[in-house]
């Protein structure tokens, strides 16, 4: 059983995802944050059960294995709540991995891949700082640095979190909403005064 999702009116959400080892569909976090019209964010996350082995390689970059996921659900029993609160809203990702992971979750437990409006808070960081280009680059990593964001990286709700803070410290940089900045966001009319 997983944790109550957020419930509300949410101009997007930014979603990540933490792995069990090399294979994308062996999630075993999902993490959302979810951005309202006054730009506070409620963070939501779930452990989940990969059905996969773990790589040393990932347990010691997030601090999640087999014992931490022991009692949490698989991805066939968690996506079914997600889909409506994720369907209706556009969705954030920090990087491709993210929606290829969900994907290939999706596959992975026989589930047909459902069409989500993703958009990628890298695009939007090199719209607002293209100075950043060859000088650390726009990863959530040297964005900490650079825009002093304070989270834990490759914790799956603090990643989500930090990537829904890039969209909208570049729409403060840029005078200019994130449906402006990245078009796939527009047809959920995120337009709303900065």
């Amino acid at each position: 059983m997983i944790t109550p999702l957020p419930i509300g009116d949410f101009r997007f959400i930014a979603l990540d995802v933490e792995t069990a080892c090399g294979d994308s569909a062996s999630i075993c976090q999902i993490g959302l944050a979810c951005v309202r019209a006054d730009h506070s964010i409620e963070t939501w996350s779930t452990l989940v059960d990969p059905q996969m082995p773990f790589a040393p390689f990932n347990i010691d970059l997030h601090g999640i294995g087999p014992h931490t996921v022991r009692h949490a659900p698989n991805f066939a029993g968690i996506w079914p709540d997600l889909l409506p609160l994720l369907a209706r809203r556009p969705l954030v990702q920090h990087s491709r991995f993210d929606e290829h992971a969900i994907n290939a979750a999706c596959r992975a437990h026989g589930l047909p891949r459902s069409k989500l409006a993703w958009n990628n808070s890298v695009t939007i960081a090199r719209a607002a700082w293209p100075e950043l280009r060859g000088k650390g680059g726009h990863g959530l990593g040297n964005l900490k640095t650079v825009l002093n964001l304070d989270f834990r990286h490759h914790d799956a709700e603090e990643d989500a979190r930090a990537a829904a803070q890039v969209v909208l410290r570049a729409e403060q940089h840029l005078g200019a909403s994130a449906a402006e900045i990245a078009p796939v966001l527009a047809p959920f009319q995120l337009s709303l005064p900065l």
